[in-house]
């Protein structure tokens, strides 16, 4: 039983519930932890696993602090600092476990002023373009993630599947990770899925979506490189948190977002845009704009079935275009292709052939290619042959008036998983309606979404990420169950632990007994066993067995060795 443990859950036991939170976030406790009083916590808390991440966690000027106190030159404001991260006792010492802790790490050297140096018209100008190319690829991975949720892996990172169906897009994984940083993204069971701002973020402009995104990459960022509502200089990031091992990897993966965002560049300087955030001021993007070209309305079709954007493509018009399309390049200008199954896709999705032909013909500078009409018409013939619905009794039927493509429909291996069984003259299936729709689509056969009353209705793949609870897990029951301990028994209660260590250790102890005639007596025992409210042990001077009523037993004082 460690020495240090009492006054540290006297301490805890006597501190706020939001500086007991703070300290448990610190320490990385679990808000379900299985604690039953203040000494279960205090005893925790001084595991060497538990300081180890109290350590990893500090900045390099609260590092600078516990050495100076470990040193006995802590003024008042560094000890209210580390009694706050318990890494100090009530005398204002460090406790030994910490000290141990604390020489097993490198030592923190001073830190060395950095200087931002600013970046040149020429470097600026490709961390525009860099901007404005990131923010069109995590468009599209958060338009990927839409359709279909993206499978991750253990580790958080995307399956390899992934990653090869993004092949097109930069950094896949970087861009993941700014989709989370910034809450347009969420892993929810072993995927990616998009959020409600998602949509929002989508319909925007570039220098929104841009705004949004620094300014939530900005506010993400860890204590260690804040500084005020801003960051410290870059060149000032990788010691930022001396004691974390894990940190100069994540340094320089925050590094490399910043360099994506816009917030860097190549030659490691800083543009303007980014000095004001780094400064903590408002985001502002006048001279990000004036090195981007400005977005346009239009676009060429041609005959070759392909679309081609002149320049950046209005946000609300591209998201129409890439629902009818694949997207084939994202660049400031950008080349889509029209193909059967694009088309069919955009029809399941509730597109019709009037709608479509008459959105390209309002965006398109050249008109409507023949090729291309023919393409939306043959397409929209087709659809509508395989109807999906709900049937009489909860499942979903699938009918066509094309008795073939039925049959072809009931032995595709492909579609097994969806369990369709042949009744009379359609197929049934226990999978809802709408999967069953996507399924048919993807395995390209020309299938509508139909409702109860056989009126076609679109069908939606988008699964968002359910919305966060208002209120994120706390630590509250986790304090509450630990407040209910206090009281009145909690001496009597620290003390039963201490013989029972002692026990358990075969410890000698001196232990302090209340006499009948008032008067109290210590006696040096080697503690052997506890139990009905008797403490049994040796006593070393007089060299007899002894038991004492534990209620008489007033504290009790381990001998070291």
């Amino acid at each position: 039983m460690s020495t240090q443990a009492r006054p540290l859950a006297d301490r805890l036991s006597a501190a706020s519930d939001a500086q007991l939170a703070e300290l448990l976030r610190i320490r990385g406790v679990r808000p379900d932890a299985d604690w039953d009083d203040f000494f279960d916590a205090a005893e925790a808390l001084l595991e060497p696993a538990s300081i180890e991440r109290g350590l990893a966690a500090m900045t390099r000027s609260e590092a600078q602090t516990l050495i100076a106190a470990i040193r006995g030159e802590a003024d008042a404001d560094a000890r209210e600092l580390l009694g706050q991260h318990a890494f100090l006792d009530d005398d204002g010492r460090v406790p030994a476990a910490v000290v141990a802790t604390v020489a097993a790490h490198p030592a923190v050297p001073e830190a060395d002023r950095v200087d931002e140096s600013a970046a040149s018209a020429q470097a600026s100008a490709r961390a525009a373009e860099r901007a404005f190319t990131t923010m069109g690829s995590l468009a599209d991975l958060l338009l990927a993630a839409r359709t279909a949720p993206l499978s991750l892996i253990a580790s958080g990172a995307l399956s390899a599947s992934e990653k090869r169906r993004l092949s097109a897009r930069d950094e896949p994984d970087e861009l993941r990770e700014i989709a989370e940083l910034t809450g347009l993204a969420r892993a929810v069971d072993r995927e990616l899925r998009v959020t409600a701002p998602a949509e929002e973020w989508l319909a925007s402009s570039f220098t929104a979506r841009w705004a949004h995104v620094v300014s939530a990459f900005r506010a993400a960022l860890p204590a260690g490189i804040r500084s005020g509502d801003g960051w410290i200089p870059v060149g000032e990031w990788e010691q930022a948190h001396p004691w974390d091992r894990n940190w100069p990897a994540r340094a320089a993966r925050l590094r490399s977002l910043a360099v994506l965002l816009g917030l860097r560049t190549q030659d490691d300087t800083e543009p303007s845009w980014a000095r004001r955030l780094r400064l903590g001021e408002q985001v502002r993007t006048d001279d990000l704009e004036a090195l981007l070209p400005t977005e346009v309305d239009r676009i060429f079709l041609q005959n070759d079935l392909t679309a081609i954007a002149p320049g950046p493509l209005l946000p609300e018009l591209e998201n129409r275009l890439r629902g009818m399309t694949e997207h084939e390049s994202a660049a400031q200008v950008s080349s889509y292709r029209f193909s059967a199954d694009s088309m069919a896709r955009a029809l399941v999705e509730g597109e019709t052939e009037q709608s479509i032909l008459s959105f390209l013909r309002e965006i398109s500078l050249t008109g409507l290619p023949q090729p291309l009409e023919y393409l939306v018409a043959q397409t929209a013939a087709r659809h509508g042959l395989v109807r999906v619905g709900p049937d009489a009794v909860g499942g979903t039927s699938v009918s066509s008036t094309d008795e073939h493509l039925l049959r072809a429909i009931e032995v595709d291996r492909n579609l097994r998983p969806m369990g369709l069984v042949r009744e009379g003259d359609h197929l049934t299936s226990r999978v809802s309606a709408e999967t069953v729709a996507w399924a048919l689509s993807d395995a390209r056969y020309p299938a509508t979404l139909v409702d109860r009353y056989g009126a076609s209705v679109a069908a939606s793949r988008r699964r968002l990420a359910p919305p966060l609870p208002a209120e994120p897990e706390t630590y509250s029951a986790l304090l509450a169950r630990l407040r209910s301990r206090q009281g009145p028994d909690a001496d009597a209660a620290w003390l039963d632990r201490e013989l029972e260590a002692a026990v358990r250790a075969r410890a000698h102890v001196v232990v302090e007994v209340a006499m009948p005639d008032g008067s109290r007596r210590e006696l040096t025992l080697e503690a052997s066993g506890i139990g009905g409210g008797r403490l049994r042990g040796r006593d070393r001077t007089a060299d007899v067995e002894r038991t004492l009523p534990v209620r008489s037993i007033r504290s009790v004082r381990v001998l070291e060795d």
